[in-house]
């Protein structure tokens, strides 16, 4: 007789932009997504976040308010989503909370990373178990505690029929290799996607009501500058090889000014434009230079995905490729993140590894995440 249990999954990615809330239901192992909701972050804990992510902002009192905000906040948005659903708080088995990343030091010695929202709030507040602290456990076993992703693509993407890439565009874009068979599957951060993007275009447009530049409307008015563009993937993240793991502490305004120290002189919505031939040139470099082969079709998640003018650099970029959102899988390519997290919850509660060491380069497969009980 098969079991039926429902996990939530929460998920703010490097872009900030809000929290992405979903219901997911698991007959035995398989996932299914039943609800979504996505709540746009408070504009002062979106400040303080941002401002945790900058290196000289190392005071404790704003760490310690921004995580018992942020888990305030992820709390209030389950009760009201599980109220408008109107499901009941104890028929969730596990909430599964990413947390918000404002540090990811893989290289550093010691490495660490660290995510925002405590989930101690978040289980008194809903009456419901969390699991989080994902990213902790692997870098203990000494991997680089990102991408945790590609052990769900696995899970419910992969094809006996043919190799695919899942390609995700959030803030940083990652992409999971899996070949078709059950080993061998691989997976790593290629550089930004929509991080430098979204910030570039929130510098040159501060009382824009959007955070970033929808449907690469800005992008479009511009032109790729070549010179520029050379000096951006110069930088010696995008040769080394895998595995490997980034985020904004790597890629920011910082990080594009002191690659272009004339960055002011040139039109802006042509450093956008740059910025997009970025994120297709340093995908389709990673593809095609740390795969052990092309994939036949490469499958779209995150907001990036609906960025046309993106997905026609990519397309440019990586001709000759089948290329799909993963809505096609059944899966929209908003909700591909904050379901992993459900099934990285599950994970936890079934008591099974979560994480990939060929992805992640931990010394072993491991459990992932802590629970907090309410």
């Amino acid at each position: 007789m098969s079991q039926r249990e429902l996990y939530l999954g929460l998920m703010s990615g490097t872009s900030m932009d809000g929290l992405d809330v979903v219901l997911v239901e698991f007959e035995d192992a398989q996932p299914e997504l039943l609800s979504h909701q996505h709540y746009p972050l408070p504009d002062n804990l979106q400040q303080q976040l941002h401002q945790l992510c900058q290196p000289e902002a190392e005071e404790l009192d704003l760490w310690a308010t921004a995580d018992r905000l942020f888990g305030m906040f992820s709390a209030q948005c389950v009760t009201e989503f599980l109220h408008n659903i109107n499901v009941s708080p104890n028929a969730i088995k596990a909430i599964g909370s990413h947390g918000q990343t404002v540090r990811h030091q893989p290289d550093a010695k010691p490495h660490y990373t660290l995510q925002l929202g405590d989930p101690n709030t978040i289980a008194a507040l809903t009456g419901i178990p969390v699991v989080a602290d994902f990213r902790r456990k692997d870098i203990a076993l000494g991997g680089q505690g990102a991408p945790l992703v590609p052990a769900f693509h696995q899970a419910i993407f992969s094809s006996f029929d043919e190799s695919r890439v899942i390609l995700n565009l959030g803030g940083i874009a990652n992409i999971t290799w899996l070949p078709g068979t059950p080993a061998g599957v691989t997976g790593f951060d290629t550089g930004p996607a929509n991080t430098l993007m979204d910030r570039w275009f929130k510098a040159c447009h501060p009382d824009h009501a959007d955070e970033f530049d929808r449907h690469g409307a800005f992008a479009a008015k511009g032109a790729v500058l070549d010179d520029v563009l050379e000096k951006l993937v110069a930088d010696s993240y995008f040769s080394r090889p895998p595995p490997k793991s980034t985020g904004r502490d790597d890629f920011n305004l910082d990080w594009l000014r002191s690659h272009v120290k004339n960055l002011d002189s040139y039109q802006p919505e042509d450093i956008q434009a740059t910025l997009v031939a970025l994120t297709a040139r340093t995908v389709a470099d990673a593809i095609s230079r740390w795969l052990p082969e092309p994939p036949e079709t490469i499958f779209v998640a995150g907001g990036g995905a609906y960025n046309p003018i993106l997905m026609s650099a990519l397309k440019s970029a990586l001709p000759h490729r089948g290329w799909h959102a993963t809505s096609v899988l059944g899966v929209s390519p908003q909700h591909v993140e904050a379901m992993a997290f459900a099934w990285l919850a599950r994970c936890y509660m079934q008591r099974t590894p979560g994480n990939l060491p060929a992805v992640t380069g931990a010394s072993r497969p491991t459990v992932l995440g802590g629970l907090y009980l309410p």
